[in-house]
């Protein structure tokens, strides 16, 4: 089966039912806008256990999202949205572009999580966009903007006390967000929450368990990732 779409870590296929599809997780990994690849195996297995443990204690917490059920090892069902072209990041903790953009050293705690905004747009490296930019390239209506701030904060919130349970510590980390396509009134959480996408950090040691080793090529790539796994289903249990 040919997927519908195919982007650098996950594919996505139709099914018999016009409102859902299948999101398959993919083994390989990409940094700097693709321009540094490679496969790993088990890679997807270990973001699709995390990333559906995640969506399940999420739910459970309210957070609307667009998971459905797992398939297997690798894919899940999700409902078919319309993803807003806005990501959103929260961070906790100054790292990466923040710290190239201001100088900010490493490491250094915010008073309260910074939320940035950036335009879904490989092509033109994800940009930052703030709330006129959303205006005017009609991405998403103030309603919407300010939603995604809210949810954005609630599941910080939910993710900083769930990780810090898994003893790491949630750093920052992207979220996307999409248009029910049997509701374009609905927005719900879309795409993955992952090691992929956020950056962790071991509470004790300071040690990266995320996509840093592969940027960094600081090694251990996988066997972080297990880890991950590891704990936050150590953190679900307890």
């Amino acid at each position: 089966m040919q997927p519908i779409y195919e982007g650098k870590s996950k594919r996505l296929f139709a099914t018999e039912n016009p409102d859902e599809l299948i999101m398959q997780f993919k083994d390989d990994a990409t940094a700097f806008n693709a321009e540094k690849h490679a496969v790993f195996a088990d890679k997807g297995r270990l973001n699709c256990a995390i990333s559906n443990l995640i969506y399940g204690m999420l739910a459970k917490e309210g957070i609307p999202t667009h998971f459905v059920r797992l398939l297997d090892d690798t894919r899940v069902v999700v409902k078919k949205v319309d993803i807003l072209m806005v990501e959103v990041i929260v961070r906790n903790v100054a790292a990466g572009s923040y710290c190239k953009r201001t100088g900010v050293a490493e490491g250094t705690a915010f008073g309260a999580p910074v939320l940035e905004f950036s335009l879904k747009s490989d092509a033109l490296g994800d940009p930052l966009i703030n709330d006129d930019y959303i205006r005017e390239l009609a991405l998403a209506t103030p309603e919407e903007l300010a939603f995604l701030r809210r949810s954005a904060l609630k599941v910080n919130e939910l993710l900083s006390a769930f990780f810090l349970k898994a003893g790491l510590r949630l750093v920052d980390f992207k979220l996307e967000f999409g248009r029910l396509a049997t509701d374009p009134a609905t927005i719900v959480l879309a795409d993955e929450i992952s090691p992929d996408g956020c950056r962790l950090w071991d509470v004790t040691t300071g040690e990266k368990m995320d996509k840093d080793r592969f940027r960094r090529d600081l090694g251990n790539f996988m066997e972080s990732y297990a880890e991950v796994l590891k704990r936050a289903q150590h953190a679900l249990e307890n």
